[in-house]
């Protein structure tokens, strides 16, 4: 489990490709890792993978075929991650509880100043769009967010967010442009009770 609050920004400096995925090379100078193990887990843009190797200043994942699939960027030399390690018992829930499985990608449409702040609007897959309601909870690329506002499209739902500047500058939002593609995770909660009333419906 993890909270959406990242702990730093880390970079993909080689992709090895071998039958089945990719093994990352992610070198992360800013994250402590005196404390992880092979085995361990960290969120990549939201991403949970495990660690398979470890060296100074940085470590390796694989990725499998069916996660590159399924996410968004985790293929690119260069590119920034989100970076934050599972959480433990007795840890502050500073964001909200993720899993960090990736439930879809979305579409950025825009990306607009508003005074100091950006106002981010993401299109999100159909199948994703009936678990996103206005100040719900919602993670992209890893940061656990709040909406603004959510309404209804053909392709599926958009929804807004309001990033501070503490925000654009801890995390790789900051560099985000109209046409990426950025990894979302919906609220557990929201899971659940969608699949409640889903039963209750058929019942």
């Amino acid at each position: 489990m993890f909270t959406g609050i990242v702990q730093a920004v880390g970079t993909i400096a080689d992709v090895a490709p071998f039958p089945g995925g990719v093994r990352l090379t992610v070198h992360a100078p800013q994250l402590d890792l005196s404390d992880v193990q092979l085995g361990d887990s960290i969120s990549h843009n939201g991403a949970c993978m495990t660690v398979i190797e470890l060296f100074e200043g940085g470590y390796r994942i694989d990725v499998s075929d069916e996660s590159l699939r399924c996410t968004a960027g985790l293929d690119q030399a260069g590119r920034a991650l989100n970076l934050e390690k599972a959480m433990r018992l007795g840890d502050m829930l500073g964001g909200h509880l993720v899993s960090g499985h990736v439930d879809g990608v979305g579409t950025v449409v825009s990306f607009d100043p508003v005074g100091d702040n950006r106002e981010l609007v993401v299109r999100a897959p159909k199948d994703l769009a009936r678990f996103l309601a206005v100040k719900g909870s919602v993670v992209v690329n890893g940061v656990s967010l709040t909406t603004n506002f959510v309404r209804d499209v053909a392709e599926g739902c958009e929804f807004s967010i309001n990033l501070i500047p503490h925000t654009l500058a801890v995390t790789t939002l900051g560099q985000i442009r109209p046409g990426d593609r950025v990894n979302l995770e919906i609220d557990l909660i929201a899971r659940y009770v969608e699949r409640m009333v889903s039963l209750e419906a058929r019942a």
